[in-house]
């Protein structure tokens, strides 16, 4: 019962947000999303939020913990650098380059390249386990085993990353799986490779994925 009772406890959090911020609450993580054109008007803003926060958090006998509080400051890749100070009694936030929500990285510059990263690394792993497999596996369990670790890594956030630049690595390492599985040399075309063991690309994966969250 102790996770309920913490739900039901922090459930009027929210009700601070005005017009401007958004709070998100999920499970025993908060992320707060403020939004203002004018830059005055934006530190104004951030103050009185996080003021509203901390006088939340000692109401409800509750302490924010700031050494695993920080802020991620959104921004064009070609925009000048601009230092935004947010403290409290004394308590400094400190700005992070990136931050991860429900498995997302998401950078200051929306740019992907962490998660894509963070996405190479386990496909990888994955993909070793295949190579390790290939000698003593038929390649119907190989596609199984797929499914269970490539594709799951891959489709998880694809509308986000699934379009962006550093998208093509992950691509790469996609082409290599396949390889393994049907045998194939590294100078041999992917394209019939993928229709035989019919498997979507990664861009056939993003559009198709689109496709149905737009019906």
């Amino acid at each position: 019962m102790g996770p309920i009772f913490f739900l039901i406890y922090i459930n009027d959090l929210p009700n601070l947000a005005s017009v401007g911020n958004k709070i998100f609450l999920y499970a025993d993580d908060t992320s707060i999303i403020v939004t203002n054109p004018n830059l005055v008007n934006f530190e104004t803003q951030i103050d009185k939020t996080f003021g509203d926060i901390n006088n939340w958090f000692k109401i409800n006998q509750l302490v924010l913990n700031y050494n695993k509080t920080h802020y991620l400051h959104f921004k064009m890749k070609n925009s000048k650098d601009y230092e935004l100070k947010l403290n409290y009694q004394g308590n400094c936030v400190k700005s992070s380059p990136n931050t991860k929500f429900l498995g997302l990285i998401i950078d200051e510059s929306l740019s992907w390249k962490a998660h894509i990263d963070q996405m190479m690394s386990k496909m990888n792993t994955a993909c070793f386990v295949i190579r390790t497999m290939q000698a003593i596996i038929s390649p119907e369990t190989l596609r199984m085993v797929y499914f269970a670790y490539i594709h799951s890594i891959m489709r998880y956030g694809i509308i986000f990353c699934g379009n962006q630049p550093y998208s093509k690595k992950i691509f790469k390492i996609q082409k290599r799986v396949i390889r393994i599985i049907t045998n194939s040399r590294l100078t041999d075309t992917c394209r019939e490779l993928f229709k035989n063991l019919e498997i979507l690309p990664l861009y056939s994966q993003y559009i198709f994925f689109f496709i149905n969250i737009c019906d």
